[in-house]
């Protein structure tokens, strides 16, 4: 008998079931079809089956397989950068980059900008092409030390951290960033990587393709061993796969012991997630933390029992996951967005409530973080909710939202004063577009924030006020400026701070500097400059996430903007 996914582990969470909703969202984020990274991991269990691995080994490519895109929103601006359209070009050159190099330039230029004219598309191409190929390694060693970060964050044992730092290296040692090659690369690496390139070409041409991809690669990109397990697996490497839906075939594939979350560290696994959607842009850094640290405050103010309270803030945490399903151009966008753009981004409150009712453990928080942008006079999104349609915590939830919202900088705007932030949104309270009450335990919140944990991992003063700043996206010469010390010292403080935080990126060191509330410590962050007035970007009420800015670029200027702690 099949044992069932979510009542035998005697928990509400399984860690496979988070897992799973964070591969969904990673799907979302590069531009695949949903449950490529479900599958990948069905498929990759399996050859680590037919391969002879031992248990734990199969534990450790099952959540390789699910989480080999977890660091993809740290290097979305890159991808933009150089692509436009990053979620229109991220299925085709993720399917060519196990391919010859030949292949990966040619679809590089041919997915490039696609949707441009001639001569911006040239420009974009060679402005974006400058850094060469010292950028896109660089785009690797992030992409994986956000991977290992999130990885650990959510309480993956300790073998599974070690292979996603090395998720994009390749067997001929053609791969990124290039510093390992044939066995060298962990064996639940080189597993996922034929499992990823036989799911992407089943979806285009079935088994026949897949078999034809994986053969052809094997040897180059590929291990030749699991690739030549895939050819003796044959059809049967997909068998129960052409389903509406594969999540329970993925659950049940955990191998071993199911893993199952404790109580007391579920926050701290969605917080994860939190970082995980609020990477897209360094504009949200945080975002969803302080909305979460708002909403719980005003369920406490507003009178709500303590286990209603807890499910707003884990709701609150996760609420923007599906911010990721929107191309980073539209979040850049510093002008008014196009009917086609806001019709886009105000679905992603529809794909957080998805990929989140997807897990049992996860099921009751859905409809609560997907509400996050309703209305109550049925303007919001996506659903178009009326007041007596959705419980107190939504309310609360969606006003928390609009307040924390007005008081972080957007493209088209710069942050709202705390008292500018208060007065707009009482009058979305006077106009009926938020519940008076929800409004007013928001705002009783809303000066009431922890305090930060300081100095973590040894780091010292400077090097706690050093990484403040990082996060928020400052380049090293900025910081230096103003801090009043050399570029080389602040150089050498970030390359130690580094080493204490155990990270190798900036993305990184924001994800430290966020689990330790270290950002906005500093309390004098030089302050981004917006365009246009403050609002929504909807059409809505004012405050809805918005749209995000650019990710920081090595080297690029950018001012910073004030955060709080928390």
């Amino acid at each position: 008998m099949a044992r069932d996914p979510y009542a035998a582990s005697g928990s509400p969470l399984r860690l496979a079931e988070a897992a799973g909703v964070l591969s969904l969202a990673t799907d979302l984020a590069m531009g695949q079809p949903l449950e490529h990274g479900l599958r990948t991991a069905i498929i990759a269990v399996r050859l680590a089956e037919a391969l002879g691995l031992a248990a734990d080994e199969q534990v450790t490519v099952y959540y390789t397989g699910l989480l080999h895109f977890a660091g993809c929103t740290a290097d979305s601006e890159i991808d933009a950068g150089f692509f436009g359209d990053e979620l229109a070009a991220r299925p085709s050159m993720m399917a060519a980059f196990l391919g010859s190099r030949r292949e990966l330039v040619t679809t590089a230029m041919r997915v490039a900008h696609a949707d441009s004219a001639p001569i911006p598309r040239a420009v974009a191409i060679t402005r974006a092409a400058a850094g060469g190929i010292a950028e896109f390694r660089e785009w690797a060693r992030t992409h994986c030390d956000v991977a290992q970060v999130l990885g650990a964050r959510m309480g993956l044992p300790a073998g599974v951290q070690e292979p996603l730092r090395h998720l994009y290296e390749r067997w001929d040692g053609k791969g990124m960033p290039g510093d390992i090659r044939g066995e060298q690369i962990p064996i639940a690496v080189r597993i996922m990587q034929v499992a990823q390139d036989a799911d992407m070409a089943w979806q285009h041409g079935g088994a026949p393709l897949a078999a034809q991809v994986v053969a052809g690669r094997a040897g180059s990109g590929l291990d030749p061993r699991p690739a030549a397990a895939f050819a003796e697996l044959g059809d049967a490497a997909f068998a129960g796969l052409d389903v509406p839906s594969v999540w329970d075939e993925a659950m049940f594939a955990e191998p071993g012991t199911w893993h199952v979350i404790a109580e007391e560290r579920v926050d701290a696994c969605l917080s994860a997630v939190a970082d995980f959607a609020d990477l897209k842009s360094t504009w949200t850094i945080g975002h969803s933390r302080d909305v979460a640290d708002t909403a719980e405050l005003a369920g406490a103010a507003a009178g709500l029992p303590a286990g209603t309270v807890t499910q707003l803030r884990r709701a609150a945490l996760v609420h923007d996951v599906g911010r990721v399903s929107v191309p980073v151009r539209v979040w850049n966008k510093p002008g008014p967005l196009s009917r086609d753009e806001r019709e886009r981004v105000r679905l992603h409150a529809y794909y957080t409530e998805r990929v989140l009712e997807a897990a049992g453990g996860l099921r009751s928080l859905a409809r609560l973080a997907g509400s996050h942008g309703e209305r109550s006079d049925g303007s919001g999104y996506h659903r178009g909710c009326r007041s007596a349609e959705l419980p107190a915590a939504a309310w609360l939830l969606a006003a928390a939202d609009c307040y924390q919202a007005m008081r972080e900088p957007r493209p088209h705007r710069p942050a709202l004063s705390a008292q500018e932030a208060a007065d707009q949104l009482s009058q979305s309270a006077d106009a009926g577009r938020l519940p008076a009450e929800s409004v007013s335990a928001v705002l009783a919140a809303a000066g009431m924030r922890r305090p930060a944990v300081r100095r973590p991992a040894g780091l010292s003063e400077r090097e706690s006020e050093v990484l403040s700043l990082l996060a928020t996206g400052l380049a090293t010469k900025q910081i230096a400026r103003h801090l009043g010390i050399s570029p080389k010292t602040c150089d050498h403080h970030i390359q130690s701070l580094y080493a204490k935080a155990g990270v190798s990126s900036r993305a990184g060191a924001a994800l430290f500097a966020l689990e330790h509330g270290l950002i906005g410590m500093t309390g004098t962050e030089p302050r981004r400059q917006g365009e246009g007035g403050p609002g929504a970007r909807t059409g809505t009420a004012a405050g809805s996430s918005g749209p995000a800015a650019a990710q920081h670029q090595a080297g690029a200027h950018r001012a910073g903007r004030p955060r709080k702690p928390g």
